[in-house]
């Protein structure tokens, strides 16, 4: 299927996805203008432990969050989601419980065990009749309840503007580290316009997400990428998955360097199944990009196709937003070629029903 040929697109994506990428921009901008209403008592920066409880997309914007901000946010922040609550959860930990629907059943079940515990809880979410909304203003929780204008397919993994951001307002509201927001405005403004060359209405052959997309197609792609950008990685393997309907995974430099490389030679399948895709940094650690151009060559020595892209901006925080843009794009571009509407998860929701 041609990616040029709008009308083949918006008949796959029903929901039209599409819209929710292109604003993502705007998503930002209303997390940005949103924030004078985030209220998060004095006290609750007096904590020495971060902890997040969220599923699925639902705690990507606190994986970047954590990753980006590493060097800015001197507690711990650790992204725990499911049913357990850790042992070392107590009165010195800030606790955020994040659903962008509200009905998530894991992070819902521990609100009273943390409670319990004593922990400083916040929380995230979409504005609605969500049970977690519901139970921001029954038991005063404070938090971000966003109104998600800007995310018009309702899908939560191409609505991270919202948790990205919320996530980091709140932590700057609880006094954990600052937010430069001019920054975030310049950040805003290189995205609207790199925005336009990655959209359904712009040519493949003007288009790099267009471009990237056919060469993942019938292969199972493995992003490499550090530091910073970890949170990244984690995103974009979860956007392969459920937009693009694409098995796919992730790996890390130094930590790939020390075990992975010695499986690339079997199952032989691996040489025409696998494609590594290398996100490269010039804000690497030297050591760290010198790994990075080993590891291509070990992969080509392994005659394994592999492809790389080089961020162009300055900073942690607009490479992985750079990062975030292009790969939403390219894995909603695979999905249409795998002819799925990039908004459905029907094997997620077949797991949802069964369970009840």
């Amino acid at each position: 299927m041609a990616l040029d040929n709008f009308n083949q697109i918006t008949k796959l994506d029903k929901s039209d996805v599409y819209k929710s990428i292109e604003t993502l921009p705007d998503q930002i901008k209303q997390v940005l203008e949103d924030s004078r209403l985030i209220k998060i008592p004095r006290e609750f920066n007096k904590v020495n432990q971060v902890v997040v409880n969220g599923m699925g997309a639902s705690n990507l914007g606190a994986g970047i969050v954590k990753a980006v901000f590493a060097d800015k946010i001197k507690i711990p922040i650790n992204i725990t989601p499911g049913y357990a609550v850790p042992a070392n959860v107590n009165k010195n930990t800030l606790y955020i419980i994040s659903s962008y629907s509200g009905n998530t059943e894991e992070p819902l079940s521990v609100y009273k065990e943390v409670k319990k515990r004593g922990a400083k809880i916040i929380a995230i979410t979409s504005k609605g009749n969500g049970k977690l909304a519901k139970l921001m203003i029954k038991e005063n929780i404070p938090g971000y309840m966003f109104k998600p204008k800007f995310n018009h397919s309702a899908v939560p993994r191409v609505g991270l503007g919202y948790s990205v951001f919320g996530t980091a307002i709140m932590l700057d509201r609880a006094g954990l580290f600052k937010i430069k927001t001019e920054e975030i405005k310049d950040i805003i403004a290189s995205m609207e316009l790199w925005g336009r060359e990655l959209r359904p209405a712009e040519a493949t052959k003007f288009n790099l997400a267009k471009q990237l997309a056919p060469n993942i197609y019938n292969k199972t792609p493995i992003v490499v990428g550090a530091e910073f950008l970890m949170g990244n990685l984690r995103v974009i393997r979860n956007q392969f998955c459920e937009s693009g309907k694409n098995f796919a995974g992730y790996l890390s430099v130094p930590e790939l360097n020390h075990y992975a490389m010695e499986g690339l030679e079997f199952p032989k399948s691996n040489r025409k199944n696998l494609i590594f895709f290398f996100i490269d940094s010039g804000l690497y650690h030297p050591r760290v990009q010198k790994r990075v151009e080993l590891t291509k060559k070990i992969i080509k020595e392994n005659k394994i196709q592999y492809l790389e892209y080089k961020l162009t901006s300055k900073t942690k925080l607009s490479q992985s937003l750079e990062l975030l843009q292009l790969f939403t794009w390219v894995t909603y571009y695979l999905g249409i070629l795998n002819k799925k509407d990039p908004a459905t998860n029907p094997w997620v929701d077949w797991f949802k029903a069964e369970l009840r």
